[in-house]
């Protein structure tokens, strides 16, 4: 039997609106960290990379694909997975929904995985995605910008992760550090909003929030 605090009407009432309170002041630092993320200095990026893609190999610049701004989710699917991860599938459902809209802000986003091409494309398959997947198998890409890490980094106890050094990981590997917060708002949204606002600053007037009719429509 449930133990959880029962009460009347009014009571219920009384503790929801000082919980507003709180959800709006959440809100309001939740805008000014969004702000300050958007202001971080721009480093430019010399290294030359190459990825595979449906339409052939692919440089970084590529795939932007003539946008200004190029969002990467780092989906977990490594060289020797027979699947993706449980929670990036979870997430990437969400993404031919986020493709469409992001597209007519000026933004593409795109999956980078390590594992082969090939793979990828039959988990696309079996998942009914369409959004972009980039593989960056037999590059550098993922372990420069910290998302992968090599055995030997692991087995010396200490990585950069998350901008700071982390003790090393069990063969579980980053999905474990993830999970061990569990899956709620880091789950991709802040870095939407972000290139939806930045988008919205650069053109000098508010995109609008409703859907695109033809495909070509931009802020």
């Amino acid at each position: 039997m449930t133990k959880h605090l029962t009460g009347t009407r009014k009571e219920w009432l009384a503790a929801r609106v000082e919980l507003l309170k709180e959800e709006k002041e959440l809100t309001r630092r939740s805008d000014e960290v969004a702000r300050r993320r958007r202001e971080l200095p721009w480093v430019r990026i010399d290294k030359e990379y190459r990825f595979d893609t449906d339409e052939g190999s692919a440089s970084l610049a590529d795939l932007f694909r003539g946008r200004s701004q190029l969002l990467v989710y780092h989906y977990m699917f490594g060289p020797e997975y027979t699947a993706g991860c449980a929670t990036c599938s979870t997430i990437a459902d969400g993404f031919d929904g986020f493709v469409v809209h992001l597209a007519n802000h000026d933004v593409t986003l795109a999956a980078v995985s390590r594992a082969p091409l090939a793979k990828l494309q039959a988990y696309k398959r079996r998942m009914g995605w369409k959004f972009p997947w980039a593989s960056s198998f037999g590059n550098d890409f993922n372990f420069d910008f910290n998302i992968s890490f090599t055995e030997e980094e692991q087995r010396k106890g200490e990585i950069e992760y998350n901008y700071r050094s982390e003790p090393a990981w069990t063969s579980s590997g980053i999905g474990e550090s993830l999970t061990k917060r569990g899956v709620d708002s880091w789950a991709f949204s802040p870095a939407l909003d972000s290139a939806e606002r930045f988008c919205r600053e650069c053109c000098g007037r508010k995109c609008k929030r409703t859907a695109p009719k033809p495909s070509t429509r931009r802020c």
